[in-house]
């Protein structure tokens, strides 16, 4: 499918490129320990806990993937000036990442989820977070901080990771998609359901099963190959995207592009894994597919990166970063040709 030469060129050009990631940034908050009876006091088991350990996470954790891949993620969110957002101003730093493009407000809480994991499995989740939209003075001060980035620091691609808790409005997609395509920067998107038709004109459009047939409205059986080719094609019309990577959980993925005015697609199986959690999975998908459309890599082959990459991460617990030199090794061992 691709050469050596040209697997290494491309992880290695990763190191070069500027990404801007748009949306909706989160504390991951974990509570480690082991379990070993259940809770006099109701069917639970009691957790001993052994440590505690906050992350970057939702959009943040597409700026790790980024930065573990040797990219130079800036992410543009907003923030509360609450304990958890001056946690993830502090974890960011600890990152070497930029805070150029964060705003905190208080008028905002920062959205955090805690996690229980005992003896390595998630136990418990619960989220503190609000997902009403940003005001419009916080709007126009984010489009604005994404507009001085792009005129100012040589952005190769630009992506929206979406998790619908109101920092991307249909304003802001359309002013910064416009705007990208002026300057002819790539836009990415990984989408959610409130926002989804909202994304037009982008280069590549990323969504689950469930998020495809949620936002036309449709149903249709993943295991027909045409039923399935039909819905990203009306998807990738309605939106106008150049591109749709539309990923199947264990069936793989299915990318669509569109070449000499009409459309081509391949099915991309997935390869065998020993699944421990599939968070941040998407995360990781649309960080490796949007460096490689930054450099212009055939569809095919972004996909089945892309792919390889969402089921590394699956193999451990939690939400990880996707490892550059193990995904080079697998891209040399599956992928290349001699």
């Amino acid at each position: 499918m691709i050469s050596t030469e040209s697997i290494s060129k491309l992880f290695s050009e990763f190191n070069k490129l500027n990404v801007i990631v748009i949306g909706d940034v989160m504390v991951d908050s974990y509570i480690w320990g082991d379990v070993s009876r259940i809770s006099p006091e109701a069917p639970v088991p009691i957790v001993e806990v052994e440590k505690r350990e906050n992350r970057l996470g939702g959009a943040a954790n597409v700026g790790l993937n980024l930065k573990a891949l040797g990219a130079n993620p800036i992410l543009c969110s907003v923030i509360g000036t609450d304990q958890r957002g001056n946690d993830f101003a502090d974890i960011l730093k600890e990152e070497n990442m930029s805070l150029d493009g964060i705003i905190q407000s208080d008028s905002r809480i920062t959205t955090t989820k805690f996690r229980v994991i005992g003896n390595n499995t998630q136990l418990l989740r619960v989220d503190e977070e609000t997902t009403l939209p940003i005001s419009a003075d916080q709007n126009k001060q984010l489009t604005e901080r994404i507009f001085n980035l792009v005129e100012n620091k040589n952005i190769d691609v630009i992506v929206f990771q979406d998790y619908d808790k109101g920092v991307i409005s249909e304003s802001l997609i359309q002013e910064v998609i416009e705007k990208a395509n002026k300057t002819g920067i790539p836009v990415v998107v990984d989408p959610k359901k409130l926002n989804f038709l909202s994304y037009k004109n982008a280069t590549l459009f990323k969504p689950n099963l469930k998020e495809i047939k949620e936002g036309l409205n449709i149903d249709f059986d993943v295991n027909n190959d045409v039923d399935l080719e039909l819905a990203v094609a009306k998807l990738q019309d309605t939106l106008n995207a150049q591109m749709v990577l539309n990923t199947l959980s264990e069936k793989g993925v299915f990318i669509s592009w569109k070449i000499d005015g009409g459309f081509e697609s391949r099915l991309i199986p997935a390869h065998l894994r020993n699944i421990a959690d599939v968070s941040g999975a998407g995360d990781t998908v649309i960080s490796v597919a949007a460096l490689c459309i930054a450099q212009n890599v055939a569809p095919p082959v972004i996909a089945a990166i892309s792919n390889l990459a969402g089921g590394l991460v699956c193999e451990e617990v939690g939400v990880v970063s996707v490892k550059k030199d193990k995904l080079l090794d697998e891209v040399n061992r599956l992928l290349a040709r001699t």
